[in-house]
This record gives structure tokens, C-alpha cells and sequence, in this order.
């Protein structure tokens, strides 16, 4: 038994945080020594607020942030980081050591605050005594990946070169400019393993940052932040949205008198589609008419895995530049209507197999545990969505 729940905490295996990148703050140092200061694990606590500090200006909660910066705030509470420390994750801090759940959130909550927060409310041996600091929120760590979680450190705001809609001003005594906010190292911190992380098959299974380092988009200077914080907006969309796959995808169908073909390339998505072991894609062609469905071939894309991530059943997954054919014979007989290909997207697939597998346990796991499993397999599932992307009329 317990060797299965190990296998089944996908979300903080995925999650671990691997490469630490070198950095240090805002003195003349290299790049690289800002990352790998401003990244260190664990996070140190805020400390004192500077004296003068109001209670706004010392708070680490977003919605304090965003009494200024409204509209990173409104895109930031639609984005999955916002997420990040929902029932999928916490579910399986019932059953993990402190230590273990303090690796997941050196990426999913990973403020020094927040991870005191979570060890009071779980009871944790290791858990503060008295009362936290003024400007911690209780519901901080439910908040996720919140925006001290990357812009403060002991208090001091750190953020991009500022643009021409950049707040003037003074709050906080000002903030230090940092241009590794716009290179796609500073993602790598939770979106890379290190090469001693984990691995299926031999692959480590979070390797976002050297997919894309080894692209076109890396050459021609394209950060992760072009395509997922365009014009800086705090949304950080992927797969999750109909519209950015869209954007990463080109796509033909074709009919003649005996088959129809089908492909999708990854133009325009600059790393593996999809990246992780955790979304997938079914390329269907579908025949619609007579007001009835019926799926003439079927592929999936992604990279397969069991629950327990040690056995690959295969991977699919796109790198950029390659393309997936897919095949139908025309149904005899069959004059009218039209055939659709037809994209099932599933961001959350293999959450969804191992929550459901999760809720199988019902001897060994108290109701309240099976209540979040249960929520945190209702939320993967409705993730899902279909598109239509090319039709012919037959």
C-alpha cells in the first residue's frame, strides 16, 4: 500500500523543484549568480518589515499586490498558478513526511511563510509555535504561487526593467530591476529536473527548459516569457487553453474518393507537445451525419505513463517541427455530411488516472481524504475540452 501512494503523488513528483540556476540579487554580479540567489531552496523567511512599511506594503498576500497592479492580479487569479495548492496537492500531504511536502512546495507554495502555514495546519511535528507575523494571511498558502512567491525577497520587491505603463512612484522604497525576470532560466527553476531528478524510461520527467533550449525559439532569442507572459500579462496560458494550443499548431485535412488524411505539426510551441507525461491529446477524424458520431481513426499525442511512473507505454509527444499523420477509409455507403478532425484535449490525463485509481482505496483512506481525492479528480476531469480544427463535406 504504501509503495503505491508513493507511485500515485504524481503531482509532487512532477512538481519537485530541480535546477537551480545561478543568481544573485541586485549587486553587480553575472546573471547566473542572481538566479541561483534569488531561487535558493528553501526560501528564507521575510523577517521584519521595514520600519515605516505600511500593513499594505508589508503584506505578501496577491490581493494586497493587487490594490496597485490590478490587472497582473486579475490575470494571475484566472492562472494556474493561483492553483497550485488545491486538493490534487494537499490530498497527499495527509499521507507524506514534512520534508517530502516541503520539496513539493519549494515549487507549489514555496515561500518560507506559506510552508509555516501548511505545517500548523496539518500538525506537523516540525510546526512554528505562537503566532505568525502580521503581514502573513492566513489563506497565504492556499493562495499558491503567489506574487512574493517571485517578486519579494525579505521584503525588498524585485521585477523586469519597467515599461513605458510601469507604476511611478515609491511603494516599497522602490524596487530593483532585474532582467533575469525576462529570461527563460528563471522559469527553469520549477520547470526543469536537474539530472540526478526523476525519471521514466530514462527521461527526466520535467524537462521544459532544455525542450526549449534546444529549439529555434532559443536561438532566435524567444523566451518562455514571449509566449506565455505576452506583453507581461500574469496569465501563463498553455494547454490548458483552447486558444494558445491553437496558436502552436498547424493543421490539414484532406479527402479524396477512397480515405481522408489528416496531420497537426507543432509549428509554433517551443518545446514538446505537450511537454510533461501529464496532458494528452486525441487526434480523431469523426464522421458526422445522419445526426450521429462516429470516430473513424484515432492517435493519441502525449508521453504514457502508469501511476506509479515507472513504466513508459509510449511516447508521442511532438517536438517542435514534427508532425502526426493520421488515416480513415471512407465509409461505404456514406453520401452526406462531413468528417471533423477533432482534437480531445486532456491537460490533466494522468492526474485524472491516478485520483481515480486513488479513490479505489476506500478501506485505507479517512472520508475527509477521499473528499479532496474526489475533488481533485472532479477539477482534472473537467480540464477537458474538444476542438474542431478542419471539416470536409462529403
Amino acid at each position: 500500500m504504501k509503495r503505491v501512494f508513493w507511485g500515485l503523488v504524481v503531482l509532487a513528483v512532477l512538481s519537485l523543484a530541480a535546477v537551480f540556476f545561478y543568481y544573485n540579487s541586485h549587486k553587480t554580479h553575472g546573471r547566473a549568480d542572481f538566479l541561483t540567489m534569488h531561487w535558493e531552496r528553501p526560501l528564507l523567511p521575510q523577517g521584519a518589515a521595514p520600519r515605516g512599511f505600511s500593513e499594505l506594503e508589508a503584506s505578501l498576500s496577491p490581493a494586497s499586490c493587487g490594490t496597485c497592479h490590478q490587472q497582473q492580479w486579475q490575470d494571475w487569479q484566472q492562472s494556474l498558478h493561483a492553483r497550485t495548492m488545491q486538493e490534487g496537492v494537499l490530498w497527499q500531504f495527509r499521507l507524506m513526511s514534512q520534508q517530502d511536502s516541503n520539496r513539493c512546495m519549494d515549487c507549489h507554495a514555496p515561500l518560507a511563510e506559506q510552508k509555516a502555514l501548511v505545517a500548523i495546519e496539518q500538525g506537523w511535528p516540525a510546526a512554528p509555535k505562537g503566532d505568525l507575523p502580521h503581514y502573513v494571511a492566513p489563506d497565504l498558502a492556499h493562495d499558491g504561487l503567489v506574487c512574493a512567491a517571485c517578486h519579494v525577497r525579505q521584503h525588498k520587491r524585485f521585477g523586469p526593467p519597467p515599461s513605458d505603463q510601469a507604476l511611478s512612484g515609491k511603494a516599497h522604497r522602490g524596487f530593483t530591476v532585474a532582467k533575469e525576470f525576462e529570461d527563460s532560466r528563471f522559469c527553469a527553476s520549477c520547470h526543469q529536473f536537474k539530472e540526478d531528478g526523476g525519471r521514466t524510461a530514462g527521461k527526466l520527467r520535467e524537462d521544459t527548459y532544455e525542450q526549449w533550449r534546444k529549439t529555434e525559439f532559443a536561438a532566435q532569442g524567444v523566451q518562455c516569457q514571449g509566449c506565455h507572459m505576452p506583453d507581461r500579462r500574469h496569465r501563463w496560458e498553455g494547454i490548458h487553453s483552447p486558444e494558445m494550443l491553437k496558436s502552436g499548431i498547424t493543421t490539414k485535412l484532406t479527402k479524396t474518393d477512397k480515405q481522408l488524411v489528416a496531420s497537426l505539426a507543432n509549428t509554433g510551441v517551443g518545446h514538446y507537445l505537450p511537454t510533461y507525461m501529464v496532458a494528452k491529446i486525441d487526434m480523431q477524424l469523426v464522421l458526422v451525419a445522419d445526426g450521429k458520431e462516429q470516430v473513424l481513426a484515432e492517435s493519441r499525442i502525449g508521453w504514457q505513463v502508469d501511476i506509479q511512473l515507472e513504466k513508459e507505454a509510449f511516447d508521442r509527444r511532438l517536438k517542435p517541427g514534427e508532425k502526426l499523420e493520421l488515416v480513415a477509409a471512407l465509409p461505404e455507403g456514406v453520401s452526406k455530411g462531413e468528417v471533423q478532425l477533432r482534437l480531445l484535449v486532456l491537460p490533466a490525463e494522468q492526474y485524472e488516472r491516478s485520483f481515480a485509481h486513488s479513490l479505489t482505496f476506500t478501506d485505507e483512506l479517512d472520508a475527509e481524504t477521499l473528499a479532496m481525492v474526489q475533488a481533485a479528480y472532479d477539477k482534472a476531469v473537467a480540464t477537458r475540452y474538444a476542438l474542431v480544427v478542419q471539416t470536409v463535406s462529403l
